[in-house]
């Protein structure tokens, strides 16, 4: 008998931790936490982006030359003709553009990029403007946050705002251990980081940046908790049935 009753003691206390563990809790799941027990993040200089091989410049170019603009194909216009075209940057970072030898633009700022093409230009077209921008202006989630590929809407996009987009994080989603896959001029570069301390803003891993991807992994007890209060009661529930039926299980035998 002291047996059968230390064998229920044993199930009742598994039980017990099984339903206290089952739940998210606000520290697990709440952003922008001033807590000593999470890390601490170092503030740092927002770099602009650099251009990598296989993005796809958006570029344009305006001129009164209207001889030159027909050459390129443009439409006129009443104050001047332009003309917009996509181009591929080559994996030896250079981009061809008409009329031009290649120029590399890899590892330069869009600014930079602008410039290099611009003073090409002006020994064509004394009074050439030009606007360059990228076309594949994306990032990618994957994982417990509604993957798929979101389109950069403006400039400084936040980990929030680009989480926001796609439906936020779910609650078995890892915010321990979210990673940035990012690409740079060597080879791609992976950032892991916890999103839920405070000092999270301003540190390097707040701004997502063209052709990132970011991954949610599951948290790996996310398999035992549950989502809600229902959840929850039912879980009680289920756990009072089997503590019951053990304890006439062994009442019986």
């Amino acid at each position: 008998m002291k047996t059968h009753i230390h064998t229920l003691n044993y199930v009742f206390l598994l039980v017990v931790l099984f339903t206290l563990n089952s739940c998210y809790t606000p520290k697990e799941t709440i952003l922008l936490q001033d807590s000593a027990s999470l890390p601490t993040y170092d503030e740092a200089e927002y770099k602009d982006y650099k251009i990598t091989p296989n993005d796809e410049l958006m570029f344009r170019l305006m001129t009164s030359d209207e001889d030159f603009s027909n050459l390129i194909g443009s439409s006129r216009a009443s104050m001047g003709s332009s003309i917009n075209f996509s181009y591929k940057v080559y994996a030896d970072s250079t981009i061809d553009l008409p009329f031009l030898t290649p120029i590399k633009v890899g590892g330069l700022t869009l600014e930079q990029a602008k410039e290099e093409i611009k003073k090409k230009y002006v020994e064509i077209v004394p009074d050439a403007e030009l606007k360059l921008t990228l076309a594949n202006k994306t990032y990618t989630i994957i994982g417990d946050a509604a993957p798929g590929v979101y389109p950069i809407y403006k400039s400084k996009l936040t980990i929030f705002q680009a989480l926001a987009q796609s439906g936020e994080i779910q609650l078995s989603g890892d915010r321990k251990h979210i990673k940035i896959i990012r690409n740079t001029d060597t080879k791609p570069e992976i950032l892991e980081f916890d999103i839920r301390p405070k000092s999270i803003i301003n540190s390097k891993y707040y701004y997502v940046y063209p052709n990132d991807i970011i991954y949610v992994q599951r948290a790996p007890m996310s398999f035992y908790k549950v989502n809600n209060y229902s959840s929850f009661l039912g879980l009680i529930s289920s756990s009072i049935s089997l503590f019951i039926s053990a304890f006439y299980f062994n009442k019986l035998n």
